[in-house]
């Protein structure tokens, strides 16, 4: 034990002779009031608690005493602790409000295999929600990611985190994967660019399907022999020569099993709709052609799914309009279209291209609210006053007739002065849409403003520029009435039938994670900035809207913003509502964008049902669909962000050797990445390249820390790099560290 250890060692006993509690249970640490314990060593003593309680159920009060919990605040902390295990079915409810008991792990237990999924680990999901098991790659055997296996948990030193190895595959996910065919002597090989798979997989001669040495391909996997070093494949397609533009944004698609290609036959079916299928007397349309509408949307933009109207009603009385395309008007259920659009449940967005979720007739034409046709909508009508506070509201099928389709830049030069046709009507919902944001700040909304990495690409897609997008008034403005919309479309259902409510589709945001927030209020801390880390979920939201009040417009602004948003859980669709923690909003879903979301077309349908008395969907049968809708918006986002790192490599080819400044902007065991001040680029500084001292990772810090220096590198340092290495085949960028 160090000197310092054995210092902090003998404080802790001289404390603990210090209360006459502490003397009375001497072996037992406890949580003295105004001490201020981790949310993890709260948790260890907790967790201890429990394991000795002979599975006998307790509530937070009876864990609080048990542990010596004394003052509010350590209370709360225990009863903050006890939820996160019972997140993590580590305790299990009685039956009885707010009481559990321990459920002791399993030595060998069934799930599914992660590669590379938790901070670059391999990782086990057991079944039941249980907490992720570590697996080392020796560990894995020939399992490969997705694969249900059944796991044995290996003894690990008390303080570390568990770890397991694989002893049996039960089920083989499908297993495609992408990369350059390598045929020498008659033996082929895929070379795989995905970290999911650590080794190269053989192809049999008869399994190419034509493809040559050196295309970039798709391989299937159909099986891995017990004892074969690699598994065995087929190639599924040949994409092209790796470095065409084509062939790599196809890849990226083709990796995360997205399609790049729309079918023909759904092609031909769409082309063949009758346009004024959507206007039958059976949708009882209320006409909405005279009234003053808008649409605002991205310069590029061809599928505009939603439109704002706005009516005065005389004094302080004001009717808005929020037009959303009537998709499931042309797409019917379970017909060829409907079965593409379930299939692949949203639209995704390359830097260069998107591969839309409706063939392109319903998409850029029947379903898009176009300027100057007339467009069948699903509408959510508001009345609202002067303070936008929502007086009454219907929900009905509209026919709309779009005045102007203007772009966001150009809607803000009218919010700036400019005058044009459309300024009243841009005026007045600006107004309004920053009253209402007002109102979803002062209920407990966090306040999350992102800019975007943007490229100017010229006609092959060579990236020329890359600048960011910041938000505007003018985005504000529609996303305040489509958050408006979903809202009140999620409540309308809800208590549609009192507590007998149908089985609907709930865009859900769950807490924050206890331990990140702790960290996060620890970094801050270094940096100058309180934190607040209990409470109530509404404490903490107005906490971190303070702190992030505060930091705007600092340097380190960009950066608090991005380590509070990975403090927050990921925003899903599910069939039990549980509200939405970072809007505020008690019930949410989306309902705003059908064109381009699969859940949106199910809650158009679900609506239209319910309002007619219709009776409840199957809720197993919905919660699978939205269980797929959420994982394919999953890979559509890493997809995006993926294109958005082969553009960001592609444009630093061009400047290998330049110096640039630069923040540090993550750490990882293997490196830390920096983010260039000039254009938002990021790159990492890989650990080999530290060759002055031994670094570790200190995750709590969000630091490397070298072991016989103590030099130490964290999140927000400023430094400046070199540009070593931009290897696109790879899509990674390398920097060499100058200071």
């Amino acid at each position: 034990m160090s000197k310092k250890r054995k210092v902090e060692a003998k404080r802790g006993r001289s404390a603990s002779k210090s209360t006459p509690r502490n003397r009375k249970h001497n072996r037992r640490e406890t949580i003295p009031s105004g001490n201020k314990r981790s949310v993890a060593q709260v948790r260890g003593l907790v967790l201890q608690y429990f394991r000795n309680s002979n599975g006998e159920a307790a509530d937070y009060r009876q864990v609080a005493l048990g542990v010596g919990a004394e003052g509010e605040l350590a209370v709360e902390m225990v009863r903050e602790a006890m939820e996160q295990l019972a997140r993590e079915r580590v305790l299990v409810t009685d039956g009885m409000p707010n009481r559990y008991r321990y459920l002791p792990p399993k030595q060998k237990m069934e799930g599914v295999l992660r590669r590379k999924s938790g901070k670059g680990h391999n990782m086990f999901f057991p079944d039941g929600d249980g907490e992720p098991i570590r697996i080392a790659e020796r560990n894995t055997g020939n399992a490969m990611d997705g694969d249900r296996v059944v796991m044995n948990r290996l003894a690990t030193r008390r303080g570390q985190l568990p770890e397991g190895e694989i002893v049996e595959v039960l089920e083989r996910a499908e297993a495609n994967f992408v990369g350059v065919i390598s045929i020498k002597n008659n033996v082929a090989f895929l070379l795989t660019e995905s970290n999911k798979l650590a080794n190269d997989i053989f192809v049999p001669m008869d399994k190419l399907n034509g493809a040559k040495d050196g295309e970039k391909v798709v391989v299937r996997v159909l099986e891995w022999p017990e004892r074969a070093k690699n598994p065995l494949g087929e190639v599924l397609l040949v994409i092209g020569q790796p470095g065409d533009n084509d062939t790599e944004m196809h890849a990226i698609l083709a990796e995360y099993g997205l399609p790049f290609s729309y079918p023909e036959e759904v092609e031909l079916y769409a082309n063949q709709l009758d346009e004024q299928m959507a206007f039958s007397e059976q949708y009882k349309r209320l006409d909405y052609r005279e009234v003053p509408t808008i649409t605002i949307d991205p310069e590029t933009a061809k599928d505009f799914d939603d439109a704002l109207s706005l009516k005065p009603l005389g004094k302080d009385r004001w009717e808005v309009g929020v037009h959303i395309a009537d998709v499931t008007a042309y797409v019917l259920p379970d017909d060829i279209i409907d079965r593409e659009a379930a299939s692949r449940a949203t639209s995704v967005y390359l830097v260069d291209r998107t591969v839309p979720m409706l063939p392109e007739r319903l998409c850029n034409d029947l379903c898009s609210l176009r300027p100057n046709v007339d467009r069948p909508a699903y509408s959510v009508i508001f009345t609202m006053n002067d303070n936008a506070q929502i007086l009454d509201y219907k929900i009905t099928r509209t026919v709309i007739h779009s005045d102007a389709r203007l772009s966001y830049e150009e809607a803000q030069a009218m919010i700036e002065g400019e005058l044009h046709e459309e300024s009243e009507i841009i005026l007045s919902l600006n107004r309004l849409a920053k009253q209402l944001r007002v109102q979803r700040m002062t209920e407990g909304a966090i306040a999350f403003e992102r800019s975007e990495m943007a490229f100017r690409l010229d006609e092959q897609g060579k990236p020329l520029e890359v600048y960011l997008k910041h938000p505007i008034d003018s985005n504000k403005l529609v996303e305040e009435f489509m958050l408006l919309a979903n809202r009140t479309v999620a409540e309308h259902i809800a208590t549609l039938r009192g507590e007998n409510a149908p089985s609907f589709v709930y865009r859900v945001h769950d807490t924050p994670d206890a331990e990140k927030l702790a960290d996060l209020a620890e970094f801050v801390g270094r940096l100058g900035y309180k934190l607040r880390t209990t409470g109530t979920p509404d404490m903490i939201a107005k906490n971190l809207n303070d702190l992030l009040a505060k930091v705007q417009g600092k340097p380190e602004a960009e950066l608090i913003e991005t380590l509070t948003i990975r403090t927050m859980a990921k925003a899903v669709y599910q069939t039990d509502n549980i509200g939405h923690y970072g809007l505020a909003f008690e019930y949410y879903t989306h309902f705003t964008s059908p064109i381009r979301r699969h859940p949106d077309m199910m809650v158009h349908r679900l609506l239209t049902r319910y309002m007619a008395g219709g009776k409840s969907m199957d809720k197993a049968e919905l919660e699978e669909i939205c269980k797929y809708d959420s994982d394919q918006e999953r890979k559509a986002s890493e997809a995006e962000r993926t294109s958005i790192k082969y553009k960001e490599v592609e444009y630093m080819q061009g400047h290998l050797g330049e110096v640039f400044d630069g923040v540090v902007s993550g750490v990882k065991e293997f490196g830390i990445f920096v983010e260039l001040k000039a254009n938002s680029c990021e790159g990492l500084v890989p650990i080999r390249d530290l060759d002055d001292d031994y670094y570790e990772l200190d995750e709590r810090t969000y630091s490397l820390v070298g072991y016989n220096t103590k030099r130490r590198f964290s999140l927000g340092d400023k430094v400046t790099v070199r540009v070593a290495r931009a290897d696109l085949e790879r899509r990674q960028l390398d920097f060499e560290l100058l200071s």
